[in-house]
């Protein structure tokens, strides 16, 4: 990496630099096998970090009101990194996770009534459903097992019930599979390096067999849905909501790309924030007993429904807490569309900008003793005190995930229904650690056992 382009950062002291810690060729290994290898530390406590990359600038914010500057004040001078969408356009088209300007704009319009708040809670029965159907096959595990891949298999049936209105139990194994193939897949040599877009970048031949087969899941899935009939999913709801300036709805296209991004983004991110809530739970005994004495009071032994949501408060901000150190989505990334200053440096047309949640929820700045699990940090005297950029797990600005309130209902639900029943103890022959793919995932699982209450 180097660290030597002054005429480009322009304003910059020394100490802002990053210094290189190793080679090309091991700067390109541990971006494309773990991007969290990549935050030194010495980033975690600088405002920003410049280093050239052959023909890339790439700038490190981590100052909130600088990510703030990039995702709201001039949104629209930055638009998504190619990294992200070279690997998920193919699958993902134009959904809301990677589609741009007038088109992202018209699609959020037309998506959003279907994920505000009063259709959310009209989906936590659904949610407890299949939470108890878990619950009750868990009844004779004696076994240690992995808690993550229970959690997927879980979020899974859940966006699969709210969205499809259907049981995709007999699909977990094939989804889990292809979703592997897509979180696992590494930014082109040629992203990495700067290279034009208009370089082809090759697939692999498993991805692209893992686009064929999820487009076939779905359209399986539609097929089903011929008769047009209003089941009060989130399926129906795409199909007859209505752009309120045009009138028009979505194309089958537009249908087909918003499907695969909620099915495949709105299932992966929670269970990874579930994994680590479950893990930082069984670390931390005291945090546990506070929840359990909450669900216990709260729910009485029955399963939570919409209106508990707001009386589980700890509930949410362990959630939320775990969110700040291991959070699902680790990095944003956006493209300067044209020139502009940020804390008096000059950002040059076509510069990488790169925010790491999971650097900026640990900078000491922000964060006192940022290691340690706190869900304290998390009440509301606490978060009216604290920039609003300093925690984004979902993002920021308006292209915040449209499906965050969504996600925090399903996790609150989770997290009470199955801490009324039991203790989460991590297997002693097991090492959790976090590798950073396209989410934020265990690297091997984490694997528990389960005490009963």
């Amino acid at each position: 990496m180097d660290s030597a382009a002054t005429a480009t950062a322009e304003g910059f002291v020394e100490d802002t630099y990053l210094k290189p810690r190793f080679g090309l060729i091991e700067f390109f290994r541990r971006a494309r096998t773990d991007q969290l290898s990549l935050l030194l530390p010495e980033l975690f406590d600088r405002n920003m970090t410049y280093s050239r990359l052959v023909f890339l600038d790439n700038f490190i914010l981590n100052k909130p009101e600088y990510i703030e500057h990039v995702l709201l004040t001039n949104q629209a001078n930055y638009r998504k990194s190619p990294f992200l969408r070279n690997i998920l356009g193919p699958l993902l088209g134009e959904g809301l996770l990677i589609s741009e300007g007038e088109f992202w704009r018209r699609q959020r319009r037309i998506a959003a009534p279907a994920f505000h708040s009063k259709r959310v809670a009209g989906f936590v029965t659904a949610m407890a459903s299949c939470t108890e159907t878990m619950l009750a096959r868990w009844h004779s595990t004696a076994q240690p097992f992995d808690i993550a891949s229970e959690m997927m298999a879980l979020t899974l049936n859940i966006i699969a019930r709210t969205m499809f209105s259907r049981d995709v139990s007999g699909d977990v194994e094939a989804v889990r599979r292809l979703t592997d193939v897509v979180v696992r897949l590494p930014p082109s040599l040629l992203d990495l390096f700067g290279f034009p877009q208009w370089l082809p970048r090759r697939r692999p031949s498993a991805y692209r067999r893992a686009i064929a087969e999820f487009e076939a899941l779905v359209a399986r899935f539609l097929a089903e849905r011929a008769d047009g009939v209003d089941r009060g999913d989130l399926l129906s709801m795409l199909l007859a909501v209505r752009d309120p300036e045009t009138g028009q709805g979505m194309s089958a296209k537009q249908v087909r790309d918003e499907i695969l991004t909620i099915f495949l983004a709105g299932h992966e991110t929670t269970a990874n924030a579930l994994s680590w809530t479950w893990y930082l739970l069984a670390r931390h005994l005291g945090a546990e007993a506070r929840l359990h004495e909450e669900v216990d009071r709260v729910l009485g032994g029955r399963l939570p429904s919409a209106a508990d949501l707001a009386d589980l408060k700890w509930t949410r901000m362990v959630i939320e807490e775990a969110m700040r150190l291991y959070p699902p989505a680790h990095t944003i990334s956006r493209t300067a569309i044209g020139e502009d200053r940020i804390g008096g440096v000059r950002v040059p047309p076509g510069a990488l900008i790169t925010m790491s949640p999971y650097l900026t929820h640990r900078n000491p700045k922000l964060w006192p003793e940022p290691e340690r699990f706190d869900p304290e940090r998390f009440a509301p005297q606490a978060t009216a005190q604290r920039h609003r950029f300093a925690y984004l797990p979902f993002g920021g600005g308006p292209r915040i995930c449209i499906g965050n309130s969504f996600a925090m209902a399903e996790a609150q639900v989770i997290v009470a229904a199955l801490a009324q029943r039991y203790r989460f103890r991590l297997a002693t022959s097991h090492t959790v650690e976090p590798i950073g793919l396209i989410t934020l995932r265990p690297r091997n699982g984490i694997w528990v056992t389960l005490e009963r209450r």
